[in-house]
């Protein structure tokens, strides 16, 4: 582009929910942006209308959102350029295919559904794959051979048709990409794409091109799987007379599975239970529901820090990045050819680093929604208690919800006790014990854990008995298993009377 002014934009098609692959995308083209000083924009590609879901518009532009990346033109924000949402555009679309029309670099095509599968059929059976190429176009039912009457006569009648590029045989395209270098491709090994099909609406290939081109699009970062499109898109430019103002284009390395082997995908998220789409999803159509990483307790921040390493590297030991910090060091020319794999542990690990960084009131806030959301009122413990509790359990949490996992027991008195602990350890004496405890922990003043480990360890001693016996028979009346913090801290956050009545409880519900 000859202007140095900075336009990207982020296309994706409302075709369902958005894999984090296309947030990655998103992603890389913001910091791109936002590191130049220029524009990122939002634009919906929604010329398939056949594959259109409802809601999943608005589930890109809230995905968006979360993880922090704020759009400057689009459907919603406007621009110089609305509107942002290709099936409202398409009248420009029909104008630029008939242009091609007329240069001769595009055609008619008639042919009907069933003649295009019988004539693959033909080359299946000689193990061909059929290609619409140069070396086949004039011997099918297309335009190129058709007087200016007999076109006319056929337009007028109203038979369906598709407008194809007409690739130039024997010529070679040459291409960059800012990742990969130079690309070389002979056009006699490429299929005259459908450019405008036969519902009125573009492809993707002429949409894309001419919008880059009218929104002035600077740089195309864009997945992988877009490369294969790269010659045709070339040769568009080319064929309207764009070569000079063409953007540069970029091609984002694969996410790939756990093992390497293969795109990243939903089933695989299913399997090794980790979410592959930002937010939850529910199917309009199927009511099935996809786990999201907002649902599933991770903050935007360590979403952002997951997606940016997958595939960029800068370079350094640095692994933790602000969104300032990105913006700064990010650089398409430290993105990878290979694609990289998507590694869960790394993913949770991102995620427990922001819990820790967490302030106590933001944790105690999102604590108290999970109470509420377990029907137990916050009011009941005081918010120093409830805070004391995070501090306690925090470090052993990944996600919001974990805080939950290892203190439930602070609020539920257990129902049941875990059968290889009591195997274990309770003894034909332990209801003896643990009634001498209580007569102990009765008259424990003040009841505090310092108080309370004391009393307890100067019992076991005096009796000469083992450590592991009475804490481990303790801990299991108190929690129900063997998780949880230091037994005395548990027991002075517990309070007396509710210790004794766990103690008590035990004592008559487990038997040998």
């Amino acid at each position: 582009m000859t202007t140095n002014l900075v336009r990207v934009r982020f296309a994706p098609s409302p075709t369902g929910p958005l894999h984090i692959g296309g947030l990655r995308t998103a992603l890389f083209n913001y910091l791109f942006a936002r590191q130049h000083k220029g524009t990122f924009i939002l634009r919906i590609e929604d010329t398939d209308q056949n594959r259109f879901i409802p809601g999943a518009e608005d589930y890109i532009i809230e995905s968006l959102k979360w993880i922090g990346i704020n759009i400057d033109e689009g459907i919603i924000e406007g621009g110089p350029y609305v509107p942002y949402r290709q099936s409202e555009r398409k009248e420009i679309y029909r104008e630029y295919a008939e242009k091609l029309l007329t240069t001769g670099d595009a055609y008619y095509a008639f042919d009907t559904i069933d003649e295009l599968e019988k004539i693959r059929k033909e080359y299946e059976a000689r193990k061909v794959t059929f290609t619409y190429d140069a070396s086949v176009r004039d011997r099918m039912n297309n335009s190129l051979f058709l007087t200016g009457e007999e076109l006319t006569k056929k337009l007028n009648t109203g038979i369906p048709y598709v407008i194809r590029f007409r690739f130039k045989p024997d010529k070679e395209i040459v291409m960059h990409d800012i990742i990969r270098g130079e690309v070389k491709v002979q056009s006699s090994l490429l299929d005259d794409k459908v450019l405008f099909k036969s519902d009125g609406m573009p492809t993707y290939h002429l949409a894309n091109v001419v919008d880059d081109h009218l929104m002035k699009i600077t740089h195309v970062i864009r997945g992988e799987e877009w490369l294969p499109s790269l010659p045709l898109h070339v040769a568009l430019y080319e064929a309207f007379g764009w070569k000079d103002t063409m953007p540069q284009f970029a091609h984002l390395p694969l996410i790939l599975k756990p093992d390497g082997k293969g795109k990243l995908s939903k089933r695989d998220g299913d399997k090794g239970g980790f979410p592959v789409f930002p937010l939850e999803w529910k199917d309009p159509f199927s009511g099935e529901i996809s786990s999201g990483y907002r649902e599933s307790g991770y903050f935007p921040e360590a979403c952002r820090n997951i997606l940016a390493l997958l595939g960029w590297n800068p370079g350094t030991e640095q692994e933790i990045f602000s969104m300032d910090e990105l913006i700064k060091q990010f650089s398409i020319d430290k993105v990878g050819k290979s694609g990289a794999k998507f590694d869960p542990e790394k993913a949770r690990w991102f995620n427990h680093y922001y819990i820790q960084k967490q302030s106590i009131e933001e944790l105690g806030n999102s604590f108290k929604k999970i109470l509420e959301s377990k029907n137990i009122s916050p009011d009941r413990f005081s918010p120093e208690t409830i805070n004391e509790i995070i501090l306690l359990v925090k470090e052993r949490a990944n996600f919001i919800q974990d805080l939950w996992e290892h203190s439930d027991f602070f609020f539920i008195s257990p129902s049941k006790y875990d059968e290889v602990v009591v195997k274990k350890y309770w003894k034909a004496d332990t209801p003896s014990h643990l009634e001498e405890i209580i007569n102990i922990l009765s008259a424990c003043e003040p009841f505090k854990s310092n108080v309370i480990d004391e009393k307890i360890k100067t019992f076991i001693h005096s009796k000469a008995l083992g450590m592991g016996q009475i804490m481990n028979t303790l801990r299991i009346a108190l929690v129900g298993s063997s998780k949880g913090p230091g037994l005395a801290v548990i027991a002075e956050i517990l309070g007396k009377d509710e210790v004794i009545r766990r103690i008590l409880k035990a004592i008559d519900t487990i038997k040998l």
